[in-house]
């Protein structure tokens, strides 16, 4: 307490760095515990002891977790890190730039508020370590979760695609056997070995899929009414259940209760007419008929399907694989480095969710027989616009600082909102209740891992061909940031 971020991201390095584990390790005696199989014992007597007891340290807190939970895990790890972080706490903090940086953006936030939460999280050993971070114990939470072991049969309705996989390979880990739909074309490499049933819905092609039956089908490329209610019609009576992945964008918030974050509750969109007589195909769809067809999508299923239906209603779905670049903008833009332009003052809220922990977590929902309408988002406390940024700095390690430029400011430059400034909406936008689908399970991996993982995918996978999607243009950039130190 009392301490900013970049404190304690200082001290927690310092308390997961392998000396300070095989400091612990030895403090715990588990030097004269070991026992290592005959093959490791001339590893054992070699330099590589350190890794040993160290490994053995992270294997000791793991079987506390499986063994007593994450109250007795916390506690145990308090009990053998106690004497370090009483050490840690008497030390001076140190007051380099990194750590003034934090400061500030601390004082830029509302006062008494938790920063970054996951972020502390270390970039090694996190899932031992969990019980020293802000964030749940992730791995925990899940192997505690009660998912059916008996072999099952999934079909998925895309699959090969951003959130596809997740899904799939989710489902392949429980047991379950998956056979995927679509038209073969995308990403045909990820899964060679599953049954493959080709078709092409902008054709209402689904010859492929008149004969079988499944356990559960989950719909991640519905975009069309019409598409839906032929292919729920197809699969009535040879499919326990359909999960129909939706969205937010569904809501029509301006008629949806002002004084609380919108729940599973409140008013959707109607497609007119003219939206459900001229979208024949997935690429007529529009930004403004986007959320009504999507509503009309979920009508069709639970049409077909009544109370055997799952409606999952994501927000922004962000990670490694996201071709929007609307969440991946800010990680490279940030370890790009020099003077940032963000959107003032930086306490907006900001909601999205990592495309892994929605695959998990959609396919364990299925597996696990709910039913319903979920909203799909995080977070369960506040993540604010600073917060965000400030942890692509510390994570990425970035020598980047921040010029927080007023909403009107940039409307009058027509920098452009959600794209153009990913994430940025003038005014705030709304939130989404997300109780539903906490109690329904979904938990969250740390937000540093989110903005790590995207920057190294990015990093990886881009080239000169692929424009970027979203995100301002550096030479604009440079324009309204000059503009706002001349005004």
């Amino acid at each position: 307490r009392g301490t900013s971020l970049g404190q304690r991201v200082e001290r927690h390095s310092g308390l997961v760095r392998q000396e300070t584990l095989l400091a612990v390790a030895k403090g715990l005696k588990l030097n004269s515990n070991v026992v290592a199989h005959a093959q490791m014992r001339s590893l054992a007597r070699s330099s590589k002891n350190d890794t040993i007891l160290a490994d053995a340290l992270e294997a000791v807190i793991g079987a506390v977790f499986t063994d007593g939970g994450y109250e007795s895990g916390r506690k145990f790890v308090l009990r053998a890190w106690r004497p370090l972080l009483e050490q840690s706490s008497a030390e001076p903090p140190k007051r380099d730039p990194k750590t003034l940086l934090q400061e500030y953006a601390q004082r830029a936030q509302r006062p008494a508020r938790p920063s970054m939460r996951g972020m502390e999280i270390p970039l090694t050993r996190r899932a031992a370590l969990g019980a020293l971070s802000t964030a749940p114990a992730l791995a925990l939470a899940r192997a505690e979760r009660s998912i059916p072991t008996s072999p099952k049969r999934l079909l998925v309705l895309g699959g090969t695609r951003f959130l596809g996989p997740p899904i799939v390979r989710a489902a392949l880990a429980a047991g379950w056997e998956v056979t995927l739909f679509n038209r073969g074309r995308s990403a045909p490499e990820l899964f060679p070995d599953l049954e493959l049933r080709k078709g092409d819905r902008n054709e209402l092609d689904y010859a492929s899929l008149s004969e079988g039956t499944w356990d559960a089908v989950i719909d991640t490329s519905a975009y069309v009414p019409a598409h839906v209610q032929a292919v729920a019609r197809l699969l009535e009576g040879r499919v326990g259940s359909y999960c129909l992945v939706s969205t937010l964008s569904v809501y029509d918030e301006g008629a949806a209760r002002e004084d609380a974050p919108i729940d599973e509750g409140a008013p959707v969109l109607e497609p007119t007419e003219a939206m459900l007589r001229d979208t024949k195909r997935i690429q007529d769809v529009t930004g403004a008929s986007y959320g009504p067809l999507k509503a009309a999508c979920e009508d069709e299923v639970r049409a077909a399907f009544g109370d055997q239906s799952l409606v999952v209603r994501p927000g922004l779905i962000v990670g490694p694989e996201d071709s929007s670049d609307r969440f991946t903008y800010w990680p490279a833009r940030i370890a790009r480095g020099g003077e940032v332009l963000a959107p003032g003052p930086g306490t907006q809220g900001v909601q999205f969710i990592d495309v892994r922990d929605l695959g998990q977590w959609i396919f364990e929902a299925v597996a696990a027989g709910r039913t319903g309408t979920l909203n799909a988002v995080g977070f369960p406390t506040e993540l604010t616009f600073a917060e965000l940024l400030h942890g692509c700095k510390v994570v990425l390690g970035a020598e980047a600082n921040f010029t927080w430029v007023d909403e009107e400011f940039l409307q009058a430059q027509e920098v452009g909102p959600w794209m153009e400034l990913p994430l940025w909406i003038p005014g705030g936008g709304r939130t989404f209740a997300l109780d539903r689908a906490l109690a329904a399970g979904l938990t969250f991996r740390p937000v540093g891992d989110t903005i790590r993982d995207t920057q190294a995918w990015q990093l990886e996978s881009r080239d000169a061909e692929r424009p970027w999607r979203a995100g301002l243009d550096p030479e604009k950039e440079a324009r309204v940031l000059a503009a706002w130190h001349a005004r």
